[in-house]
């Protein structure tokens, strides 16, 4: 993979991946402060909280990577067991995104407890920036040349080098670097997740008065989740897959957005009741 340097000063290094990364995690922590402000609540607390979700959240990211097992016969736990020093190379790439969910509402539960918040208020207040850090997280896929799709003709297909072809296209007889394009896939999550942000944003000030803590967030999750599910099965070659060539992804995905929508409706039903 390319180390993808944006610059550096001195000794110090500054990649492009983790680059995007912090900034998609920056610009989701301003759209939370200001909805933090908008429902009365302290800004402040967005900045503090952020740091437990960052870290947290880059932890449940890499061991998510870490322990999958890509269809193109990259990585995996054996590879790392035996590069342990790999595991900490995160700007060649390697971030799973169901860890980095789970280890960010970990991380936003631990702070929201010891301040004593309301855990799904501050969920909710989180949710769409949540969204629009991965539209901009998501071009750091595109800087490192990886998250692409299979071959494809239409024009907004993408070249990928040689060396970072997964082993089903490495044969640049039948796949020729000149004059093959493949899906982009980064982009299809990347225009997913900022049609996410924009629904979770009108839906917030327009329904407002219909909506109970915790129904934005519960929607990121289900809404997220059914585009991740057809971006699994149709422009992933080389996602982590079962036996039976089904993608971890797209279980999880399933049972994510069953568990939202089943639960947003189950505690509507029960306020109504």
């Amino acid at each position: 993979m390319s180390t993808g340097i944006a610059f550096k000063i001195g000794p110090i290094v500054v990649h492009w991946y983790g680059l995007l990364v912090v900034t998609g995690a920056v610009l989701g922590g301003y759209i939370a402060t200001r909805e933090a402000k908008r429902r009365g609540e302290e800004p402040a607390h967005v900045w503090d909280g952020l740091v437990w979700c960052i870290i947290l959240g880059l932890i449940g990211a890499r061991l998510y990577h870490i322990l999958s097992s890509p269809a193109d016969g990259s990585g995996g736990l054996r590879y790392y067991v035996e590069n342990p020093i790999a595991m900490l190379q995160v700007w060649d790439g390697g971030l799973g995104i169901y860890g980095a969910i789970a280890g960010g509402v970990i991380g936003l539960l631990i702070y929201v407890r010891r301040h004593q918040l309301s855990a799904w208020r501050w969920l909710d207040i989180g949710a769409p920036g949540m969204a629009l850090a991965q539209v901009i997280g998501r071009w750091a896929n595109f800087i490192n040349q990886e998250l692409y799709g299979p071959p494809t003709t239409l024009p907004w297909g993408i070249t990928i080098s040689a060396e970072h072809r997964i082993p089903r296209y490495s044969d640049l007889a039948l796949y020729p670097t000149d004059t093959t394009r493949f899906h982009p896939t980064f982009l299809y999550e990347s225009l997913w997740n900022l049609g996410v942000f924009v629904l979770l944003t009108w839906t917030g000030r327009r329904w407002a008065h219909r909506l109970r803590d915790g129904d934005l967030f519960l929607g990121y999750l289900s809404l997220y989740a059914i585009g991740r599910l057809w971006i699994e099965q149709f422009f992933r070659p080389d996602a982590w897959a079962l036996g039976n060539n089904l993608p971890v992804a797209t279980l999880i995905s399933l049972a994510m957005a069953l568990f939202a929508g089943l639960t947003i409706l189950l505690r509507h039903r029960r306020a109504r009741a």
